[in-house]
């Protein structure tokens, strides 16, 4: 069996997968399963057209997300979730139709992975229009994501889900490229309206980010290590190690919950191990303790350390203890890593020191006049936003090059990942503002964008393009894809994008990306910061 997928930067040759593994290390047969739930949904979401629930939207966003590169290569999860999903869309009959996504059926695997060859991205044969569709696909897939974990905080917004069902239908559809066009556009709109949803529903559960040094080095206790996004999942961690003698530690994407007035009280609570996701194989094996994946970014999980990784929430992996839900108001029950954590040695120290961060757009809107004030006595030149993924190529270096060579006047904008290359680095400050501005995970690139707009009021511009803004954005998977069509929609132009062009991204729509938005590729370090700084 082989696959075709090129929905993350290090799709193969720039071109896609199609062997028995992806590059993530995902089989192809799971790759299958995936385009099966994804024609299942189609079904469901051209179902919803006459009969809406927006218990089948939350749906949806959960089966979505398990999509994402790197969330779940779990097979039998797959089946299940398409099992759901074959029955949810025929709860909605009836309905008259004869379109393949209605009315196919199966129960088994063997049914599943049958279908997946005639159901998989390039069942749409037409480049363009492909392209089209899987930027749109991709984009949800990050609304997803976030919508998943504003709900589970208890925030939900029907808009956003009416739109995951409007979206899905359209790529059944024989829609013009305008149309198309503008289905892209507008799903950056939902994305910036559910990055909001779940920024509120952060803040509003565990107060605004604050500026916090934290610590990288470790303690003399055994440890659990914590990673992905869900901080729903870490506050019921640190709960239920209080008094047990376990220290807990973030890792990755879960760096920002360092930066949260509602986690500061747990003296356990010891900071950060560790780098970005890509780095876990080595990470992992040297923190000694269990590790908890509460959503994407986990990789193929080594032996070494299998016997002491757990998911939970979409994150699945074959062979690996999965946590079950919450049930009828309860907690998720981690008994099981902490008594394992208890048996543990201590991490091994791979660092020592402090990183800062907690700069989302609260925080820097209360120091509002302070940068205003640097920015008119020319003390910042420019910032620099440089969001988004890190990954494994060592052409991600560019993004370390460029942060050590941009002057000592401008500041860098982060969130996401990305901070990783270049968030260690000694970059100083200007005036007591630090040169890098960590705003949190890749969902706060939200905050980014409300700093963007507050300075164009401040200053009085009438385009958000008139700011001196740059944008250095690194991506990886479909939730850089959405926060990519949330800055287009905003109106964001000039946004140079790498190390690679999506690969999903044909010639005639980047023509068409780069003719509205001046969308660039990165290049060479110091043509592009000499670039940036003269606005270009």
């Amino acid at each position: 069996m082989s696959m075709f997928c090129y929905q993350c930067q290090e799709t193969i040759g720039n071109v896609g997968c199609k062997y028995a593994k992806g590059a993530c290390g995902k089989p192809a047969e799971t790759a299958g399963l995936q385009d099966v739930m994804i024609h299942v949904l189609r079904g469901i979401a051209i179902a919803s057209e006459t009969k809406y629930e927006a218990k089948n939207g939350f749906f949806a966003a959960k089966a979505l997300f398990a999509t994402i590169t790197n969330a779940n290569y779990d097979d039998d999860r797959f089946v299940a979730l398409i099992k759901e999903g074959l029955a949810i869309r025929d709860s909605l009959k009836p309905f008259e139709s004869n379109h393949d996504a209605l009315t196919w059926t199966g129960s088994t695997k063997a049914d599943f992975n049958a279908k997946a060859a005639s159901v998989g991205v390039l069942a749409t044969e037409n480049e363009d229009v492909r392209s089209l569709r899987e930027l749109l696909i991709y984009g949800l897939k990050g609304i997803a994501a976030y919508a998943e974990h504003a709900a589970i905080l208890g925030k939900e917004s029907d808009d956003v889900y009416k739109f995951i069902m409007e979206a899905l239908a359209s790529t059944t559809k024989d829609l013009s490229v305008d149309e198309m066009v503008a289905l892209v556009l507008k799903c950056g709109n939902v994305a910036v309206q559910t990055m909001a949803l779940l920024d509120e529903a952060n803040t509003t559960a565990y107060g605004n980010p604050e500026i916090t040094e934290v610590n990288i080095g470790v303690g003399t206790k055994p440890g659990i290590l914590i990673s992905g996004h869900d901080l729903k999942d870490m506050e019921e961690l640190l709960k239920q190690t209080v008094g047990t003698g376990v220290d807990v530690y973030t890792h990755s994407e879960m760096l920002p919950a360092n930066y949260y007035p509602a986690f500061k009280k747990y003296d356990h609570f010891v900071g950060n191990y560790g780098n970005a996701w890509w780095k876990q194989d080595t990470e992992f094996e040297s923190f000694n303790g269990p590790i908890l994946m509460t959503t994407n970014c986990i990789t193929p999980v080594k032996d070494s350390y299998k016997n002491r990784i757990f998911t939970t929430g979409m994150a699945g992996y074959p062979g690996v203890v999965h946590i079950a839900e919450r049930e009828d108001g309860k907690t998720k029950d981690f008994s099981q890593i902490i008594e394992l954590a208890k048996t543990c040695p201590a991490p091994i120290e791979i660092e020592k020191g402090k990183i800062v961060g907690g700069f989302a757009h609260a925080q820097v809107i209360a120091l509002a006049d302070k940068v205003v004030d640097a920015v008119k006595s020319g003390a910042i030149k420019r910032f620099v936003v440089m969001a988004g993924c890190d990954g494994r190529h060592t052409t991600r270096n560019y993004f370390t090059d460029v942060a050590a060579e941009l002057p000592k006047d401008t500041v860098i904008l982060t969130a996401g990942c990305a901070k990783y290359r270049y968030n260690k680095l000694d970059l100083g400050d200007i005036g007591g503002i630090p040169r890098v501005l960590d705003a949190g995970q890749c969902n706060d690139s939200y905050s980014l964008v409300v700093i963007a707009l507050k300075l164009k009021e401040v200053f009085g511009l009438a385009d958000i393009n008139d700011l001196p803004i740059s944008y250095d954005i690194a991506w990886y998977e479909q939730k850089a894809v959405a926060v990519l069509l949330a800055l287009l929609a905003l109106g964001v132009k000039g946004i140079r994008l790498g190390p690679t062009l999506p690969a999903f991204l044909s010639a005639n729509v980047v023509k068409v990306l780069v003719e509205n938005f001046d969308i660039k590729p990165t290049g060479q370090v110091a043509e592009d910061v000499a670039a940036i700084m003269e606005g270009k």
